[in-house]
């Protein structure tokens, strides 16, 4: 964030506080100022927020020495051309009154608001649908106030009918039983999924149809919901590593790496450059996995089982060398705050090289049957669009997003981890449909390769830990023979990385998009808060725009090309 942004931001809003968090500018508003100062953030040219990141609470009830309301509604805002980020913070001074809905300036806000009604039970007035969305209808309480009794154990004995949200949604867009009646059409109401065969993941999908044209759709998700927030409440920095990696699960160790990344960030922690490329190699390597797996996926429900042969078979090639590379075969929990587990074998580059030309084959063998196929082009040319306009609305980012024609790329656009030094491209799509989502990724694999064969020629030798007795273990020989490095070996596992007191905002390109990491530290070796942004939330928030108009058949496709992750999507 240059110092211009955050001028215009005091001059803009006299009224609001404006301080700097690392490369954020939060804004703490008065609550009769919000929606106004969000229309203004979104709307105003010289400002340009237009993309809405993540909606999330506080609350203080614990937290040391606060005064003042218990809780605390944070919209975290990106203005993507320029990149710069802002979060607007305000004070809730009655949950139950709560605070004017942003549903009428972002489409995102509708799914990020019911997910703070769900988790701290703070209402949004106007919300058109202000229901729960993780925990299910009969769920009691707010699983992430402080004083929720955690050992409370609540089962679900009834499905939710869904028939109130999916007339809403019918009558959003102007269809009604009368007009129905005059075209002599019975509307029939059909349910895709939970079932895991029939979606991506664990995901209820409720149609309208006319025949096999969908009239109107609404989701429910939740299935998976573990309750990684409230779990990471209780556990130290370093031990919240391997609830990152059943986050996306097919690209498990950039969730590792986006959350150390975060940690460090706050920190200060300048980890080794032998780590950062370390961190670069893993991160892509994940990345062409995860693209893997998608295309595979999503070429097997259009009936193409040769091309899920060509691209699985490599991807499950890579994870016995992923075994060897990092011990473990798809969550490895391979980084920690100031580092990695162990640096990588003797010869592990031959072996490298080996994986990619064996991709690069199987993602060739699978395009030749792909970009001349009559079949698919029909399946999946103009079919289930959203322009770049709409899917900054619902909060879109990676794939997704540069598939509708929006260039925006961490990497490019707020480097990391020497990305500056690496030449690549990011390819960008044109109408945003099913073909274009499938393209961009397949395009992203190459890029990836390209990324990785040039770290690998520029990674440096030296440590793959930095040497900070505050931050990193003692070597095990030493902890064995000197009293200093026994005592703190001892703090570091019982205790954790003391963090200092403060709420951060840090994200990561991950393989669907943006993957955020909204922290608050009381000071001590455990978050008080921590928050993720997932990608696969907002991006299935805007699903049902994306089939409403389409077939049956294309809402299973669609599903696939958009990559949901149900780790990811319900945490």
């Amino acid at each position: 964030m240059d110092a211009t942004a955050m001028e215009k931001l005091t001059g803009a809003f006299p009224q609001a506080k404006c301080f700097r968090v690392l490369d954020t500018v939060v804004m703490e508003v008065a609550a009769d100022d919000l929606h106004q100062t969000l229309k203004r953030l979104k709307g105003e040219s010289d400002l340009g927020y237009t993309l809405l990141l993540d909606v999330t609470a506080i609350d203080y009830l614990h937290y040391p020495g606060h005064r003042g309301p218990r809780f605390a509604v944070v919209y975290t805002l990106r203005n993507w051309e320029k990149n710069r980020l802002v979060q607007v913070k305000v004070a809730v001074a009655d949950a139950d009154r709560g605070l004017p809905t942003a549903t009428t300036i972002w489409e995102a806000a509708n799914w990020g608001e019911r997910e703070v009604y769900d988790q701290y039970g703070i209402r949004f007035s106007g919300h058109p649908d202000l229901r729960r969305i993780l925990n299910h209808w009969q769920f009691q309480g707010h699983p992430l106030r402080k004083d929720y009794d955690i050992t409370k154990r609540q089962v679900c004995y009834e499905t939710d009918s869904l028939e109130g949200p999916i007339k809403d949604r019918l009558n959003k867009r102007g269809i009604s039983d009368t007009i129905l009646k005059d075209i002599n059409t019975e509307v029939m109401f059909l349910n895709l999924g939970p079932s895991h065969p029939a979606t991506h993941g664990a995901i209820r999908i409720l149609t309208a149809l006319d025949g096999e044209t969908i009239l109107g759709n609404v989701n429910e998700i939740g299935y998976l919901h573990r309750g990684f927030e409230k779990t990471a409440e209780q556990r130290t920095y370093n031990q919240i590593i391997p609830l990152t990696d059943r986050l996306n699960y097919c690209s498990a160790l950039m969730n590792n790496i986006a959350y150390v990344k975060a940690v460090e960030s706050w920190l200060g922690v300048e980890i080794t450059e032998r780590a950062r490329f370390m961190r670069v190699v893993l991160s892509e390597f994940f990345r062409i996995q995860d693209h893997l797996v998608c295309l595979a996926a999503n070429l097997v429900d259009m009936g193409g089982l040769t091309n899920y042969w060509y691209l699985y078979n490599e991807k499950e090639a890579s994870y016995d060398f992923i075994s060897r590379l990092t011990g473990a075969r798809l969550t490895s929990t391979f980084t920690r705050v100031g580092g990695m587990y162990r640096d990588f074998y003797e010869g592990w580059e031959d072996d490298m090289e080996r994986q990619l030309k064996d991709i690069e084959k199987g993602v060739a063998d699978s395009l030749a049957l792909v970009l001349q196929n009559r079949i698919v082009h029909e399946r999946t040319q103009n079919c289930c669009p959203l322009s770049g306009d709409r899917a900054l609305e619902f909060g879109f980012t990676g794939p997704t997003l540069r598939a509708s024609g929006v260039p925006f790329d961490l990497r490019k656009d707020n480097p990391y981890y020497n990305y500056e030094a690496f030449d690549f491209n990011i390819p960008v799509g044109t109408r945003g449909d099913i073909y274009d989502r499938m393209m961009v990724r397949f395009e992203e694999i190459f890029e990836s390769i390209k990324i990785i064969r040039q770290a690998m020629k520029m990674i440096p030798g030296g440590p793959v830990f930095i040497d900070d007795k505050k931050v990193a273990l003692p070597p095990k020989s030493e902890v064995y023979s000197n009293i200093e490095a026994l005592a703190s070996h001892f703090k570091l596992i019982f205790e954790g990385v003391r963090v200092p007191r403060g709420e951060w905002y840090d994200s990561y390109e991950a393989a669907n998009g943006e993957l955020g990491f909204h922290f608050v530290s009381d000071g001590s070796g455990t978050p008080y808060k921590c928050k993720v942004r997932p990608p696969c939330f907002y991006i299935m928030g805007g699903f049902h725009e994306m089939v409403e108009d389409q077939m049956v058949a294309d809402a299973v496709i669609n599903l696939g090309s958009i990559n949901i992750i149900g780790g990811e999507l319900d945490r």
